[in-house]
Parts: C-alpha cells; structure tokens; sequence
C-alpha cells in the first residue's frame, strides 16, 4: 500500500509504544479554574500483523479530523491530541493498552481498531475503567450485541448488517449454492452466521464452511477442495493480508476463472495490493469516495476530506479512512456539545444525534445499542479502474438503507442492555 506508516515512524519521538499526533495549535491560556493542558484522545491500531494495511488508513482519517477540529479552536477552546498505541493484533496487548491510555497518559476517551476480538477485549476494558470508546472498524455483531456498554459505540457495520446488505444480491446474481472462505475467530464467525441466515431464508444452502487462521499464507489445502464441491459462488470473508493471499492463490488454482467471488466486504486497500487478474467479484462496501450513491450531490465536506486525503496519502481513502475520520469527529463534537469531558454526558450527546459529515444523507448512532446507522452498498470490481482514475476500482451497482438491513430496535434490545451508571 502506498504511504504506509510503519510502526516505528509512530513511536519516534514520543517515547516507547506511543506517539502523540496533533495539528498546529496556539498556545492554550485557561480560564480562572481551569487547567493548562490539551484534551487527549487514544487510538488503537494495528500497526503490524495481518491488518495493518487496512488499520493504517483509520489512523490517517482520524488525524484529519483531529486537524479540522484544532483549526477551528479545538474542543471547548481546548487543543485536541491523540495517542496512539500498536495493539499488535492482541486482545490481550489491547486490553493492557486501554489501561495504559486511561491510567497513564489520562486520555479523555479511546477509538479504534480493526480486529473484532480486540473490538471486543478493549470495549471490555474500556468499560471497567468508565472511559468512553468508539469502535471504528472491528464487525463483530457482540460489540452492540450481547457484549455491548454504554461507553462504546461502534461506527462500521455489523457482520448481520453486511451480509443483509450483500448476501441477496449474490444469491439472485449467482444461485443460491456457496462455499464461505472464513477467517476463525469473531469477525468471520459472526459473518458465517449471517449468511447462514440468508441462505436458510432463500431455501439455499453452504455446501462448505472453512475455517482458516488468521495469518494464513498457503491457503492450497483450502483451494483444492473447492472444485468438487461445484458451488455457485465462493463466499470470502477474509481481510486484509489475508484476502490478498487467497485472491492471489485462487487466481493461480484458476478458480477466479470458474466461479464467481463475492463477499460481504471490499477493501480498497487490499484490492490495490492484488494484480487485475485477481481483481474480481462482487462486494459488500461500507463507503466509497468516488460515487454518487455515497455522496449525493453537493457534500463540500466529503469532497474536500477526498481531495486533502490524496494530496496527502498519494491514494484515495478508503472506508477505513471514513471510520477513522467520523469515529474522531464525532467524539469531538460531542465533547463539544456536552461542554464536559464527562463519559456519561458524551454518550447521551451521540446517541441519536444525525449529522452527514462525509456520509450519503443523515446518519446517527442508535440510542438502544450505539451502533451507527447509515448505508452499505454493493459493487462490482472493474480490475483496472478508469480511465480517469486508475484506484476508482469499483463501480456502486446497490445501495441499502440501515433500516433495511439492522435488526430492530425491539430485537436488539433484547440483547443490549447498556446499562448506565445510576
């Protein structure tokens, strides 16, 4: 991926396992009472493992957010920094993380990562400490399930949410007969199960289900049993340096050639990573910022953050980069809103608030399970992109609104009980 950011670039300069990133800001003078210090706001990411190519676009969007925020006064009259921790891929790392951003550097809330059983982990710890946490990218339905707080909020989809929006399309597209590529922990079990529920739906059926590790490289046991199993479409649900293995493999195997590929979520980043011959298939996207189906007519702010974003990263974002920038974004503004650093005040500001920032129409966070609301599309993949633009690489075909493909408000709060402090 173009302009990665290595781990070390983050740490340097600001002591071992952390960097302190924020825009150019005058100095703060505190009113009567009130404290000399900036508001700081942590960030796990995965800045090496499996994910780090998709991690690493959150980290950007943040920061531009963070930057819009400082350039117009900060939050409160108060600069805005961010700190960023590698939670390495471990949800045992994660949760010693959160501890140290709340603890030690007494951030004032916490966002990111990608993996789903870090989601899951660092929401955990995040809660036992009273500290406020937006999830930007991990899927896992529990986050805003079973599992779910009152301090966590989640901004990409659910895994029931992407395979709603994308799994009836593949079955009308290619039949109703899959065979699912998944990875074996949270994420690709929560995405098994709904596609399990699709195809069951339609009277369909999962011919096989295979379970691959994470951090998988030779994917040939897997591949030589697809063939036989003569399915109408092969179902991935793997991500990052995982995808990009099993893509390329498949092509070499020749599947790509003999059967369709769908799935329920397409990376840019990772598609960029893959030669043409192996960019194929129809997706899930969660946003893309080249469509008029995203964007609507008119969006100054989404144009701008696509414009900004290339200049600086030489790529377009990606929908990791929009998680990144609306999760930040958000939580400032309701700090802002609330006047307050309290926990409690902040998460009644979010929920239910609309705003569009860089999204298609008015999108909120759900008061019954903090999950935010808002479109997932479909694509098909056009492996060269366009004359005008080589990474405009899919073209939107579908749209679904939130209220298409959540479970209800009365089913999640059978599930959800958020529980706030008394």
């Amino acid at each position: 991926m173009a302009d990665s950011i290595s781990r070390e670039t983050f740490i340097k300069g600001a002591g071992v396992g952390a960097a302190v990133l924020s825009a150019g800001f005058p100095a703060f003078v505190p009113s009567r009472g009130e404290a000399a210090d900036v508001i700081k706001i942590g960030q796990l990411a995965e800045l090496t493992g499996v994910y780090v190519d998709i991690s690493q676009p959150e980290v950007h969007g943040a920061q531009f957010a963070l930057e819009k925020w400082n350039a117009k006064g900060g939050v409160m009259g108060r600069k805005v920094e961010r700190i960023v921790e590698d939670d390495q891929n471990d949800p045992g790392v994660a949760v010693q993380k959160v501890r140290k951003l709340v603890n030690q550097d007494k951030v004032a809330a916490l966002i990111g990562t990608v993996n789903s059983a870090i989601a899951l982990s660092a929401s955990g710890a995040a809660n036992s400490l009273g500290a406020l946490y937006i999830v930007t990218g991990g899927h896992t339905d529990a986050v805003t399930g079973e599992k779910c707080h009152w301090d966590v909020f989640r901004t990409c989809h659910t895994s029931w949410q992407e395979t709603q929006a994308s799994g009836y399309s593949i079955a009308k597209k290619f039949g109703k007969k899959w065979y699912l590529m998944t990875p074996d922990y949270a994420f690709g079990h929560s995405l098994a199960a709904g596609y399990a529920a699709v195809i069951k739906q339609l009277g369909g059926e999962i011919v096989e289900n295979d379970l691959t590790p994470l951090g998988t490289s030779d994917f040939s046991p897997y591949l030589t049993k697809i063939e036989p199993k003569k399915p109408d479409a092969i179902i991935v649900l793997l991500a990052g340096a995982d995808f990009v293995n099993f893509l390329k493999q498949a092509s070499s195997y020749g599947l790509l050639k003999k059967f369709p590929v769908a799935g329920p979520q397409a990376e840019l980043e990772p598609f960029l990573e893959l030669p043409p011959e192996s960019r194929v298939g129809y997706w899930g996207v969660e946003w893309y910022y080249n469509s008029p189906l995203v964007f609507g007519k008119g969006n100054s702010e989404a144009a701008k953050f696509v414009k900004e974003y290339r200049a600086r990263h030489k790529v377009p974002p990606s929908a990791r980069s929009a998680f990144g920038y609306v999760s930040m974004d958000r939580m400032l503004w309701a700090m802002n809103e609330a006047k307050s650093l309290d926990p409690v005040k902040i998460a009644r500001k979010l929920e239910n608030a609309r705003f569009e920032t860089i999204w298609d129409g008015g999108a909120y966070y759900a008061d019954v399970d903090h999950q935010l609301m808002w479109p997932d599309y479909f694509v098909e993949v056009r492996p060269h992109g366009t004359a005008s633009d080589k990474y405009d690489i899919f073209n939107v075909i579908d749209r679904q609104p939130a209220d298409k493909i959540s479970k209800s408000a009365a089913d999640q709060a059978k599930i959800c009980h958020l529980a706030y402090p008394s």
